[in-house]
């Protein structure tokens, strides 16, 4: 019996072979919150008939089902193949480095058609029974990560589902040992793509990478339940470097509207020989809309630069992931 509340929560992902098909999990997320639930259409009749003062539940008609929520964690050292592959797209395989036992992920942007998931929620009853929620289907639509001074590096996952099933056994959840990366190992670097410098003086950043998708792909036939999600809008990537004024490298490219290559990672301890654990964002190209620094009072002036992040014409942005994980 598992604790009767959110500390005997579990959820568990798979990648699917085919969209909606259930696969039991192999791989579990250790999540701080989420929001997955079934969402359902229905209609009503609205049949007039005499000296009827109240709708018949008889006549009530579920018309379509799909699923949507989110899922907010921690990214850690272990464990976050699965999500980052829907994010960006490519089927990734790590690769062992040299003979160590560090292998790297290299998520670069690419189409999500086929990257779908099963995710498994377990809800414990205050008795300690766990019931369980198998979403199938489920695209991620969304992902933003954010670290500040003092906090863990987080990540938020927008999800959409094609159904809800209760039936597949709820999988034993296992957890490998883990870390969460952190604001100490965070660096933030501009310049040319390939040699870029860090940056002096960032107190918070974050990026959002949103895949756009037609998720009203509901036709007859199909029993109310939609068939995969497909692209339909350019890839969206925006975010905020929060700073002190130490210098004016981002401040001059907000002026002249001028490019840059941003790098943002975070290495953690030593895995084996020359590789440490790593979380690297790379965006190749970004531009500054927002962020001219501005007096408010006597304290250090803090400017807080937006960006979205383009194409420079040759390299697509992509998240590294060193870890120990052999497979995602």
């Amino acid at each position: 019996m598992a604790i009767g509340s959110g500390l005997g929560a579990q959820l568990g992902l798979a990648p699917e072979s085919a969209y909606g098909t259930f696969v039991a999990p192999t791989k579990f997320v250790e999540f701080t919150k989420e929001s997955l639930a079934l969402k359902k259409t229905t209609a009503q009749s609205a049949g007039i008939a005499a000296g009827r003062l109240l709708a018949l539940s008889s006549r009530r008609v579920l018309t379509r089902r799909e699923a949507q929520g989110s899922i907010e964690l921690e990214v850690t050292n272990k464990g976050m193949g699965l999500l980052l592959q829907c994010l960006m797209g490519t089927s990734v395989t790590p690769v062992q480095q040299a003979t160590s036992t560090a292998y790297l992920q290299t998520h670069t942007l690419a189409t999500v058609a086929g990257k779908t998931l099963t995710i498994q929620k377990g809800v414990p009853l205050t008795t300690g029974v766990v019931t369980k929620k198998n979403f199938l289907g489920c695209k991620v639509t969304s992902g933003e990560f954010s670290c500040e001074v003092g906090g863990m590096l987080t990540g938020s996952f927008e999800i959409d589902g094609r159904d809800v099933e209760e039936t597949s056994a709820l999988a034993t959840a296992s957890y490998p040992a883990m870390s969460p990366f952190h604001f100490m190992q965070m660096a933030v670097k501009t310049g040319t793509f390939g040699t870029e410098t860090a940056l002096d003086g960032i107190r918070k950043m974050s990026c959002k990478i949103e895949r756009p998708q037609d998720a009203e792909r509901f036709y007859a036939g199909q029993a109310g339940l939609k068939k995969e999600p497909i692209e339909n809008d350019q890839v969206k990537i925006s975010g905020t470097i929060e700073t002190d004024y130490v210098a004016t490298t981002l401040d001059d490219l907000h002026t002249t509207d001028g490019a840059t290559s941003l790098v943002w990672e975070f290495v953690g301890p030593n895995i084996a020989s020359t590789y440490f654990e790593t979380f690297r964002v790379t965006l190749p190209a970004i531009r500054l809309d927002e962020g001219p620094p501005v007096v408010d009072g006597f304290g250090v002036v803090k400017p807080s630069f937006n960006y979205v992040g383009l194409y420079d014409g040759t390299n697509q942005p992509k998240i590294e992931y060193l870890s120990t994980d052999s497979t995602l």
